[in-house]
């Protein structure tokens, strides 16, 4: 008995030794509940996760069945606590949807969304409608077309939406874009994030924390699972085992 107990726990102390915690952080920002522009409604969210040399940010819409163009997410304005000096390599990815003019919706495929990134006073912008005053690296080729909206059925879209040629297609629901350099760490600092919405500039609404992200020091799920379920196990392990025959 002591023998197996032995072996378990040099095994279970390995597994910690090999398999450290992943060292990227999370944190998401949202739209306060309530949130509203001149054309109406909406919604949104922005998670950011950092790591050595990269951040990723996936933007979503989450307002269903809007009524104008006016209601998508075209932009998110934010701030690092590190510069990025020297090439920040821009890429971005989601699936397009078109909304016919009875608003019925058609998927198409995941693509480039053509949207820029650039700098923004202090801080920066990922965006399709580009706020004035943005210097951008990477300049937008998508506006006033793929714009990100929420959730179907799009029964009441209106002619900025439904069959609008200009505004179509749009993308569905969320976008993901990663920016690569060398200064970005699992330490930095996201803050002062700003959504934006509309087919035109200047339509903006705060972000505040919260909505599924925890903080920027979050360890990585799995890791965090792997570790208690280990815990958990050796403790089972112990308790039936040292039980008298």
């Amino acid at each position: 008995m002591q023998l197996t107990l032995c072996r378990f726990a040099s095994l279970f102390f390995c597994l910690l030794t090999v398999s450290p915690f992943v060292s990227g952080a999370t944190i998401t920002f949202s739209t306060p509940s309530g949130s509203s522009v001149p054309a109406g409604s909406v919604s949104a969210s922005a998670t950011f996760t950092t790591d050595d040399g990269l951040l990723t940010v996936i933007l979503r819409d989450l307002l269903a069945n809007p009524t104008s163009a006016g209601q998508l997410v075209s932009d998110v304005d934010f701030s690092l606590s590190s510069a990025l000096p020297g090439t920040t390599v821009f890429n971005s990815s989601a699936q397009e949807i078109f909304v016919d003019a009875g608003g019925v919706s058609t998927l198409g495929s995941t693509i480039s969304t053509g949207w820029g990134f650039g700098t923004l006073g202090t801080g920066f912008t990922i965006c399709v409608i580009c706020p004035g005053g943005s210097v951008l690296s990477t300049a937008p080729t998508a506006n006033p077309s793929e714009t990100i909206i929420g959730p179907g059925p799009y029964t009441n879209a209106n002619g900025s939406i439904a069959g609008n040629g200009a505004h179509n297609p749009f993308l569905n629901g969320s976008a993901t874009f990663t920016l690569a350099n060398s200064s970005i760490t699992a330490n930095t600092v996201v803050s002062n994030v700003v959504f934006s919405f509309s087919t035109a500039s200047g339509v903006n609404v705060p972000g505040e924390e919260g909505g599924g992200g925890g903080g920027n020091a979050v360890p990585e799920p799995t890791s965090a699972f792997l570790l208690g379920s280990g815990i958990l196990g050796m403790m089972v392990f112990v308790k039936r085992f040292s039980k008298p025959a």
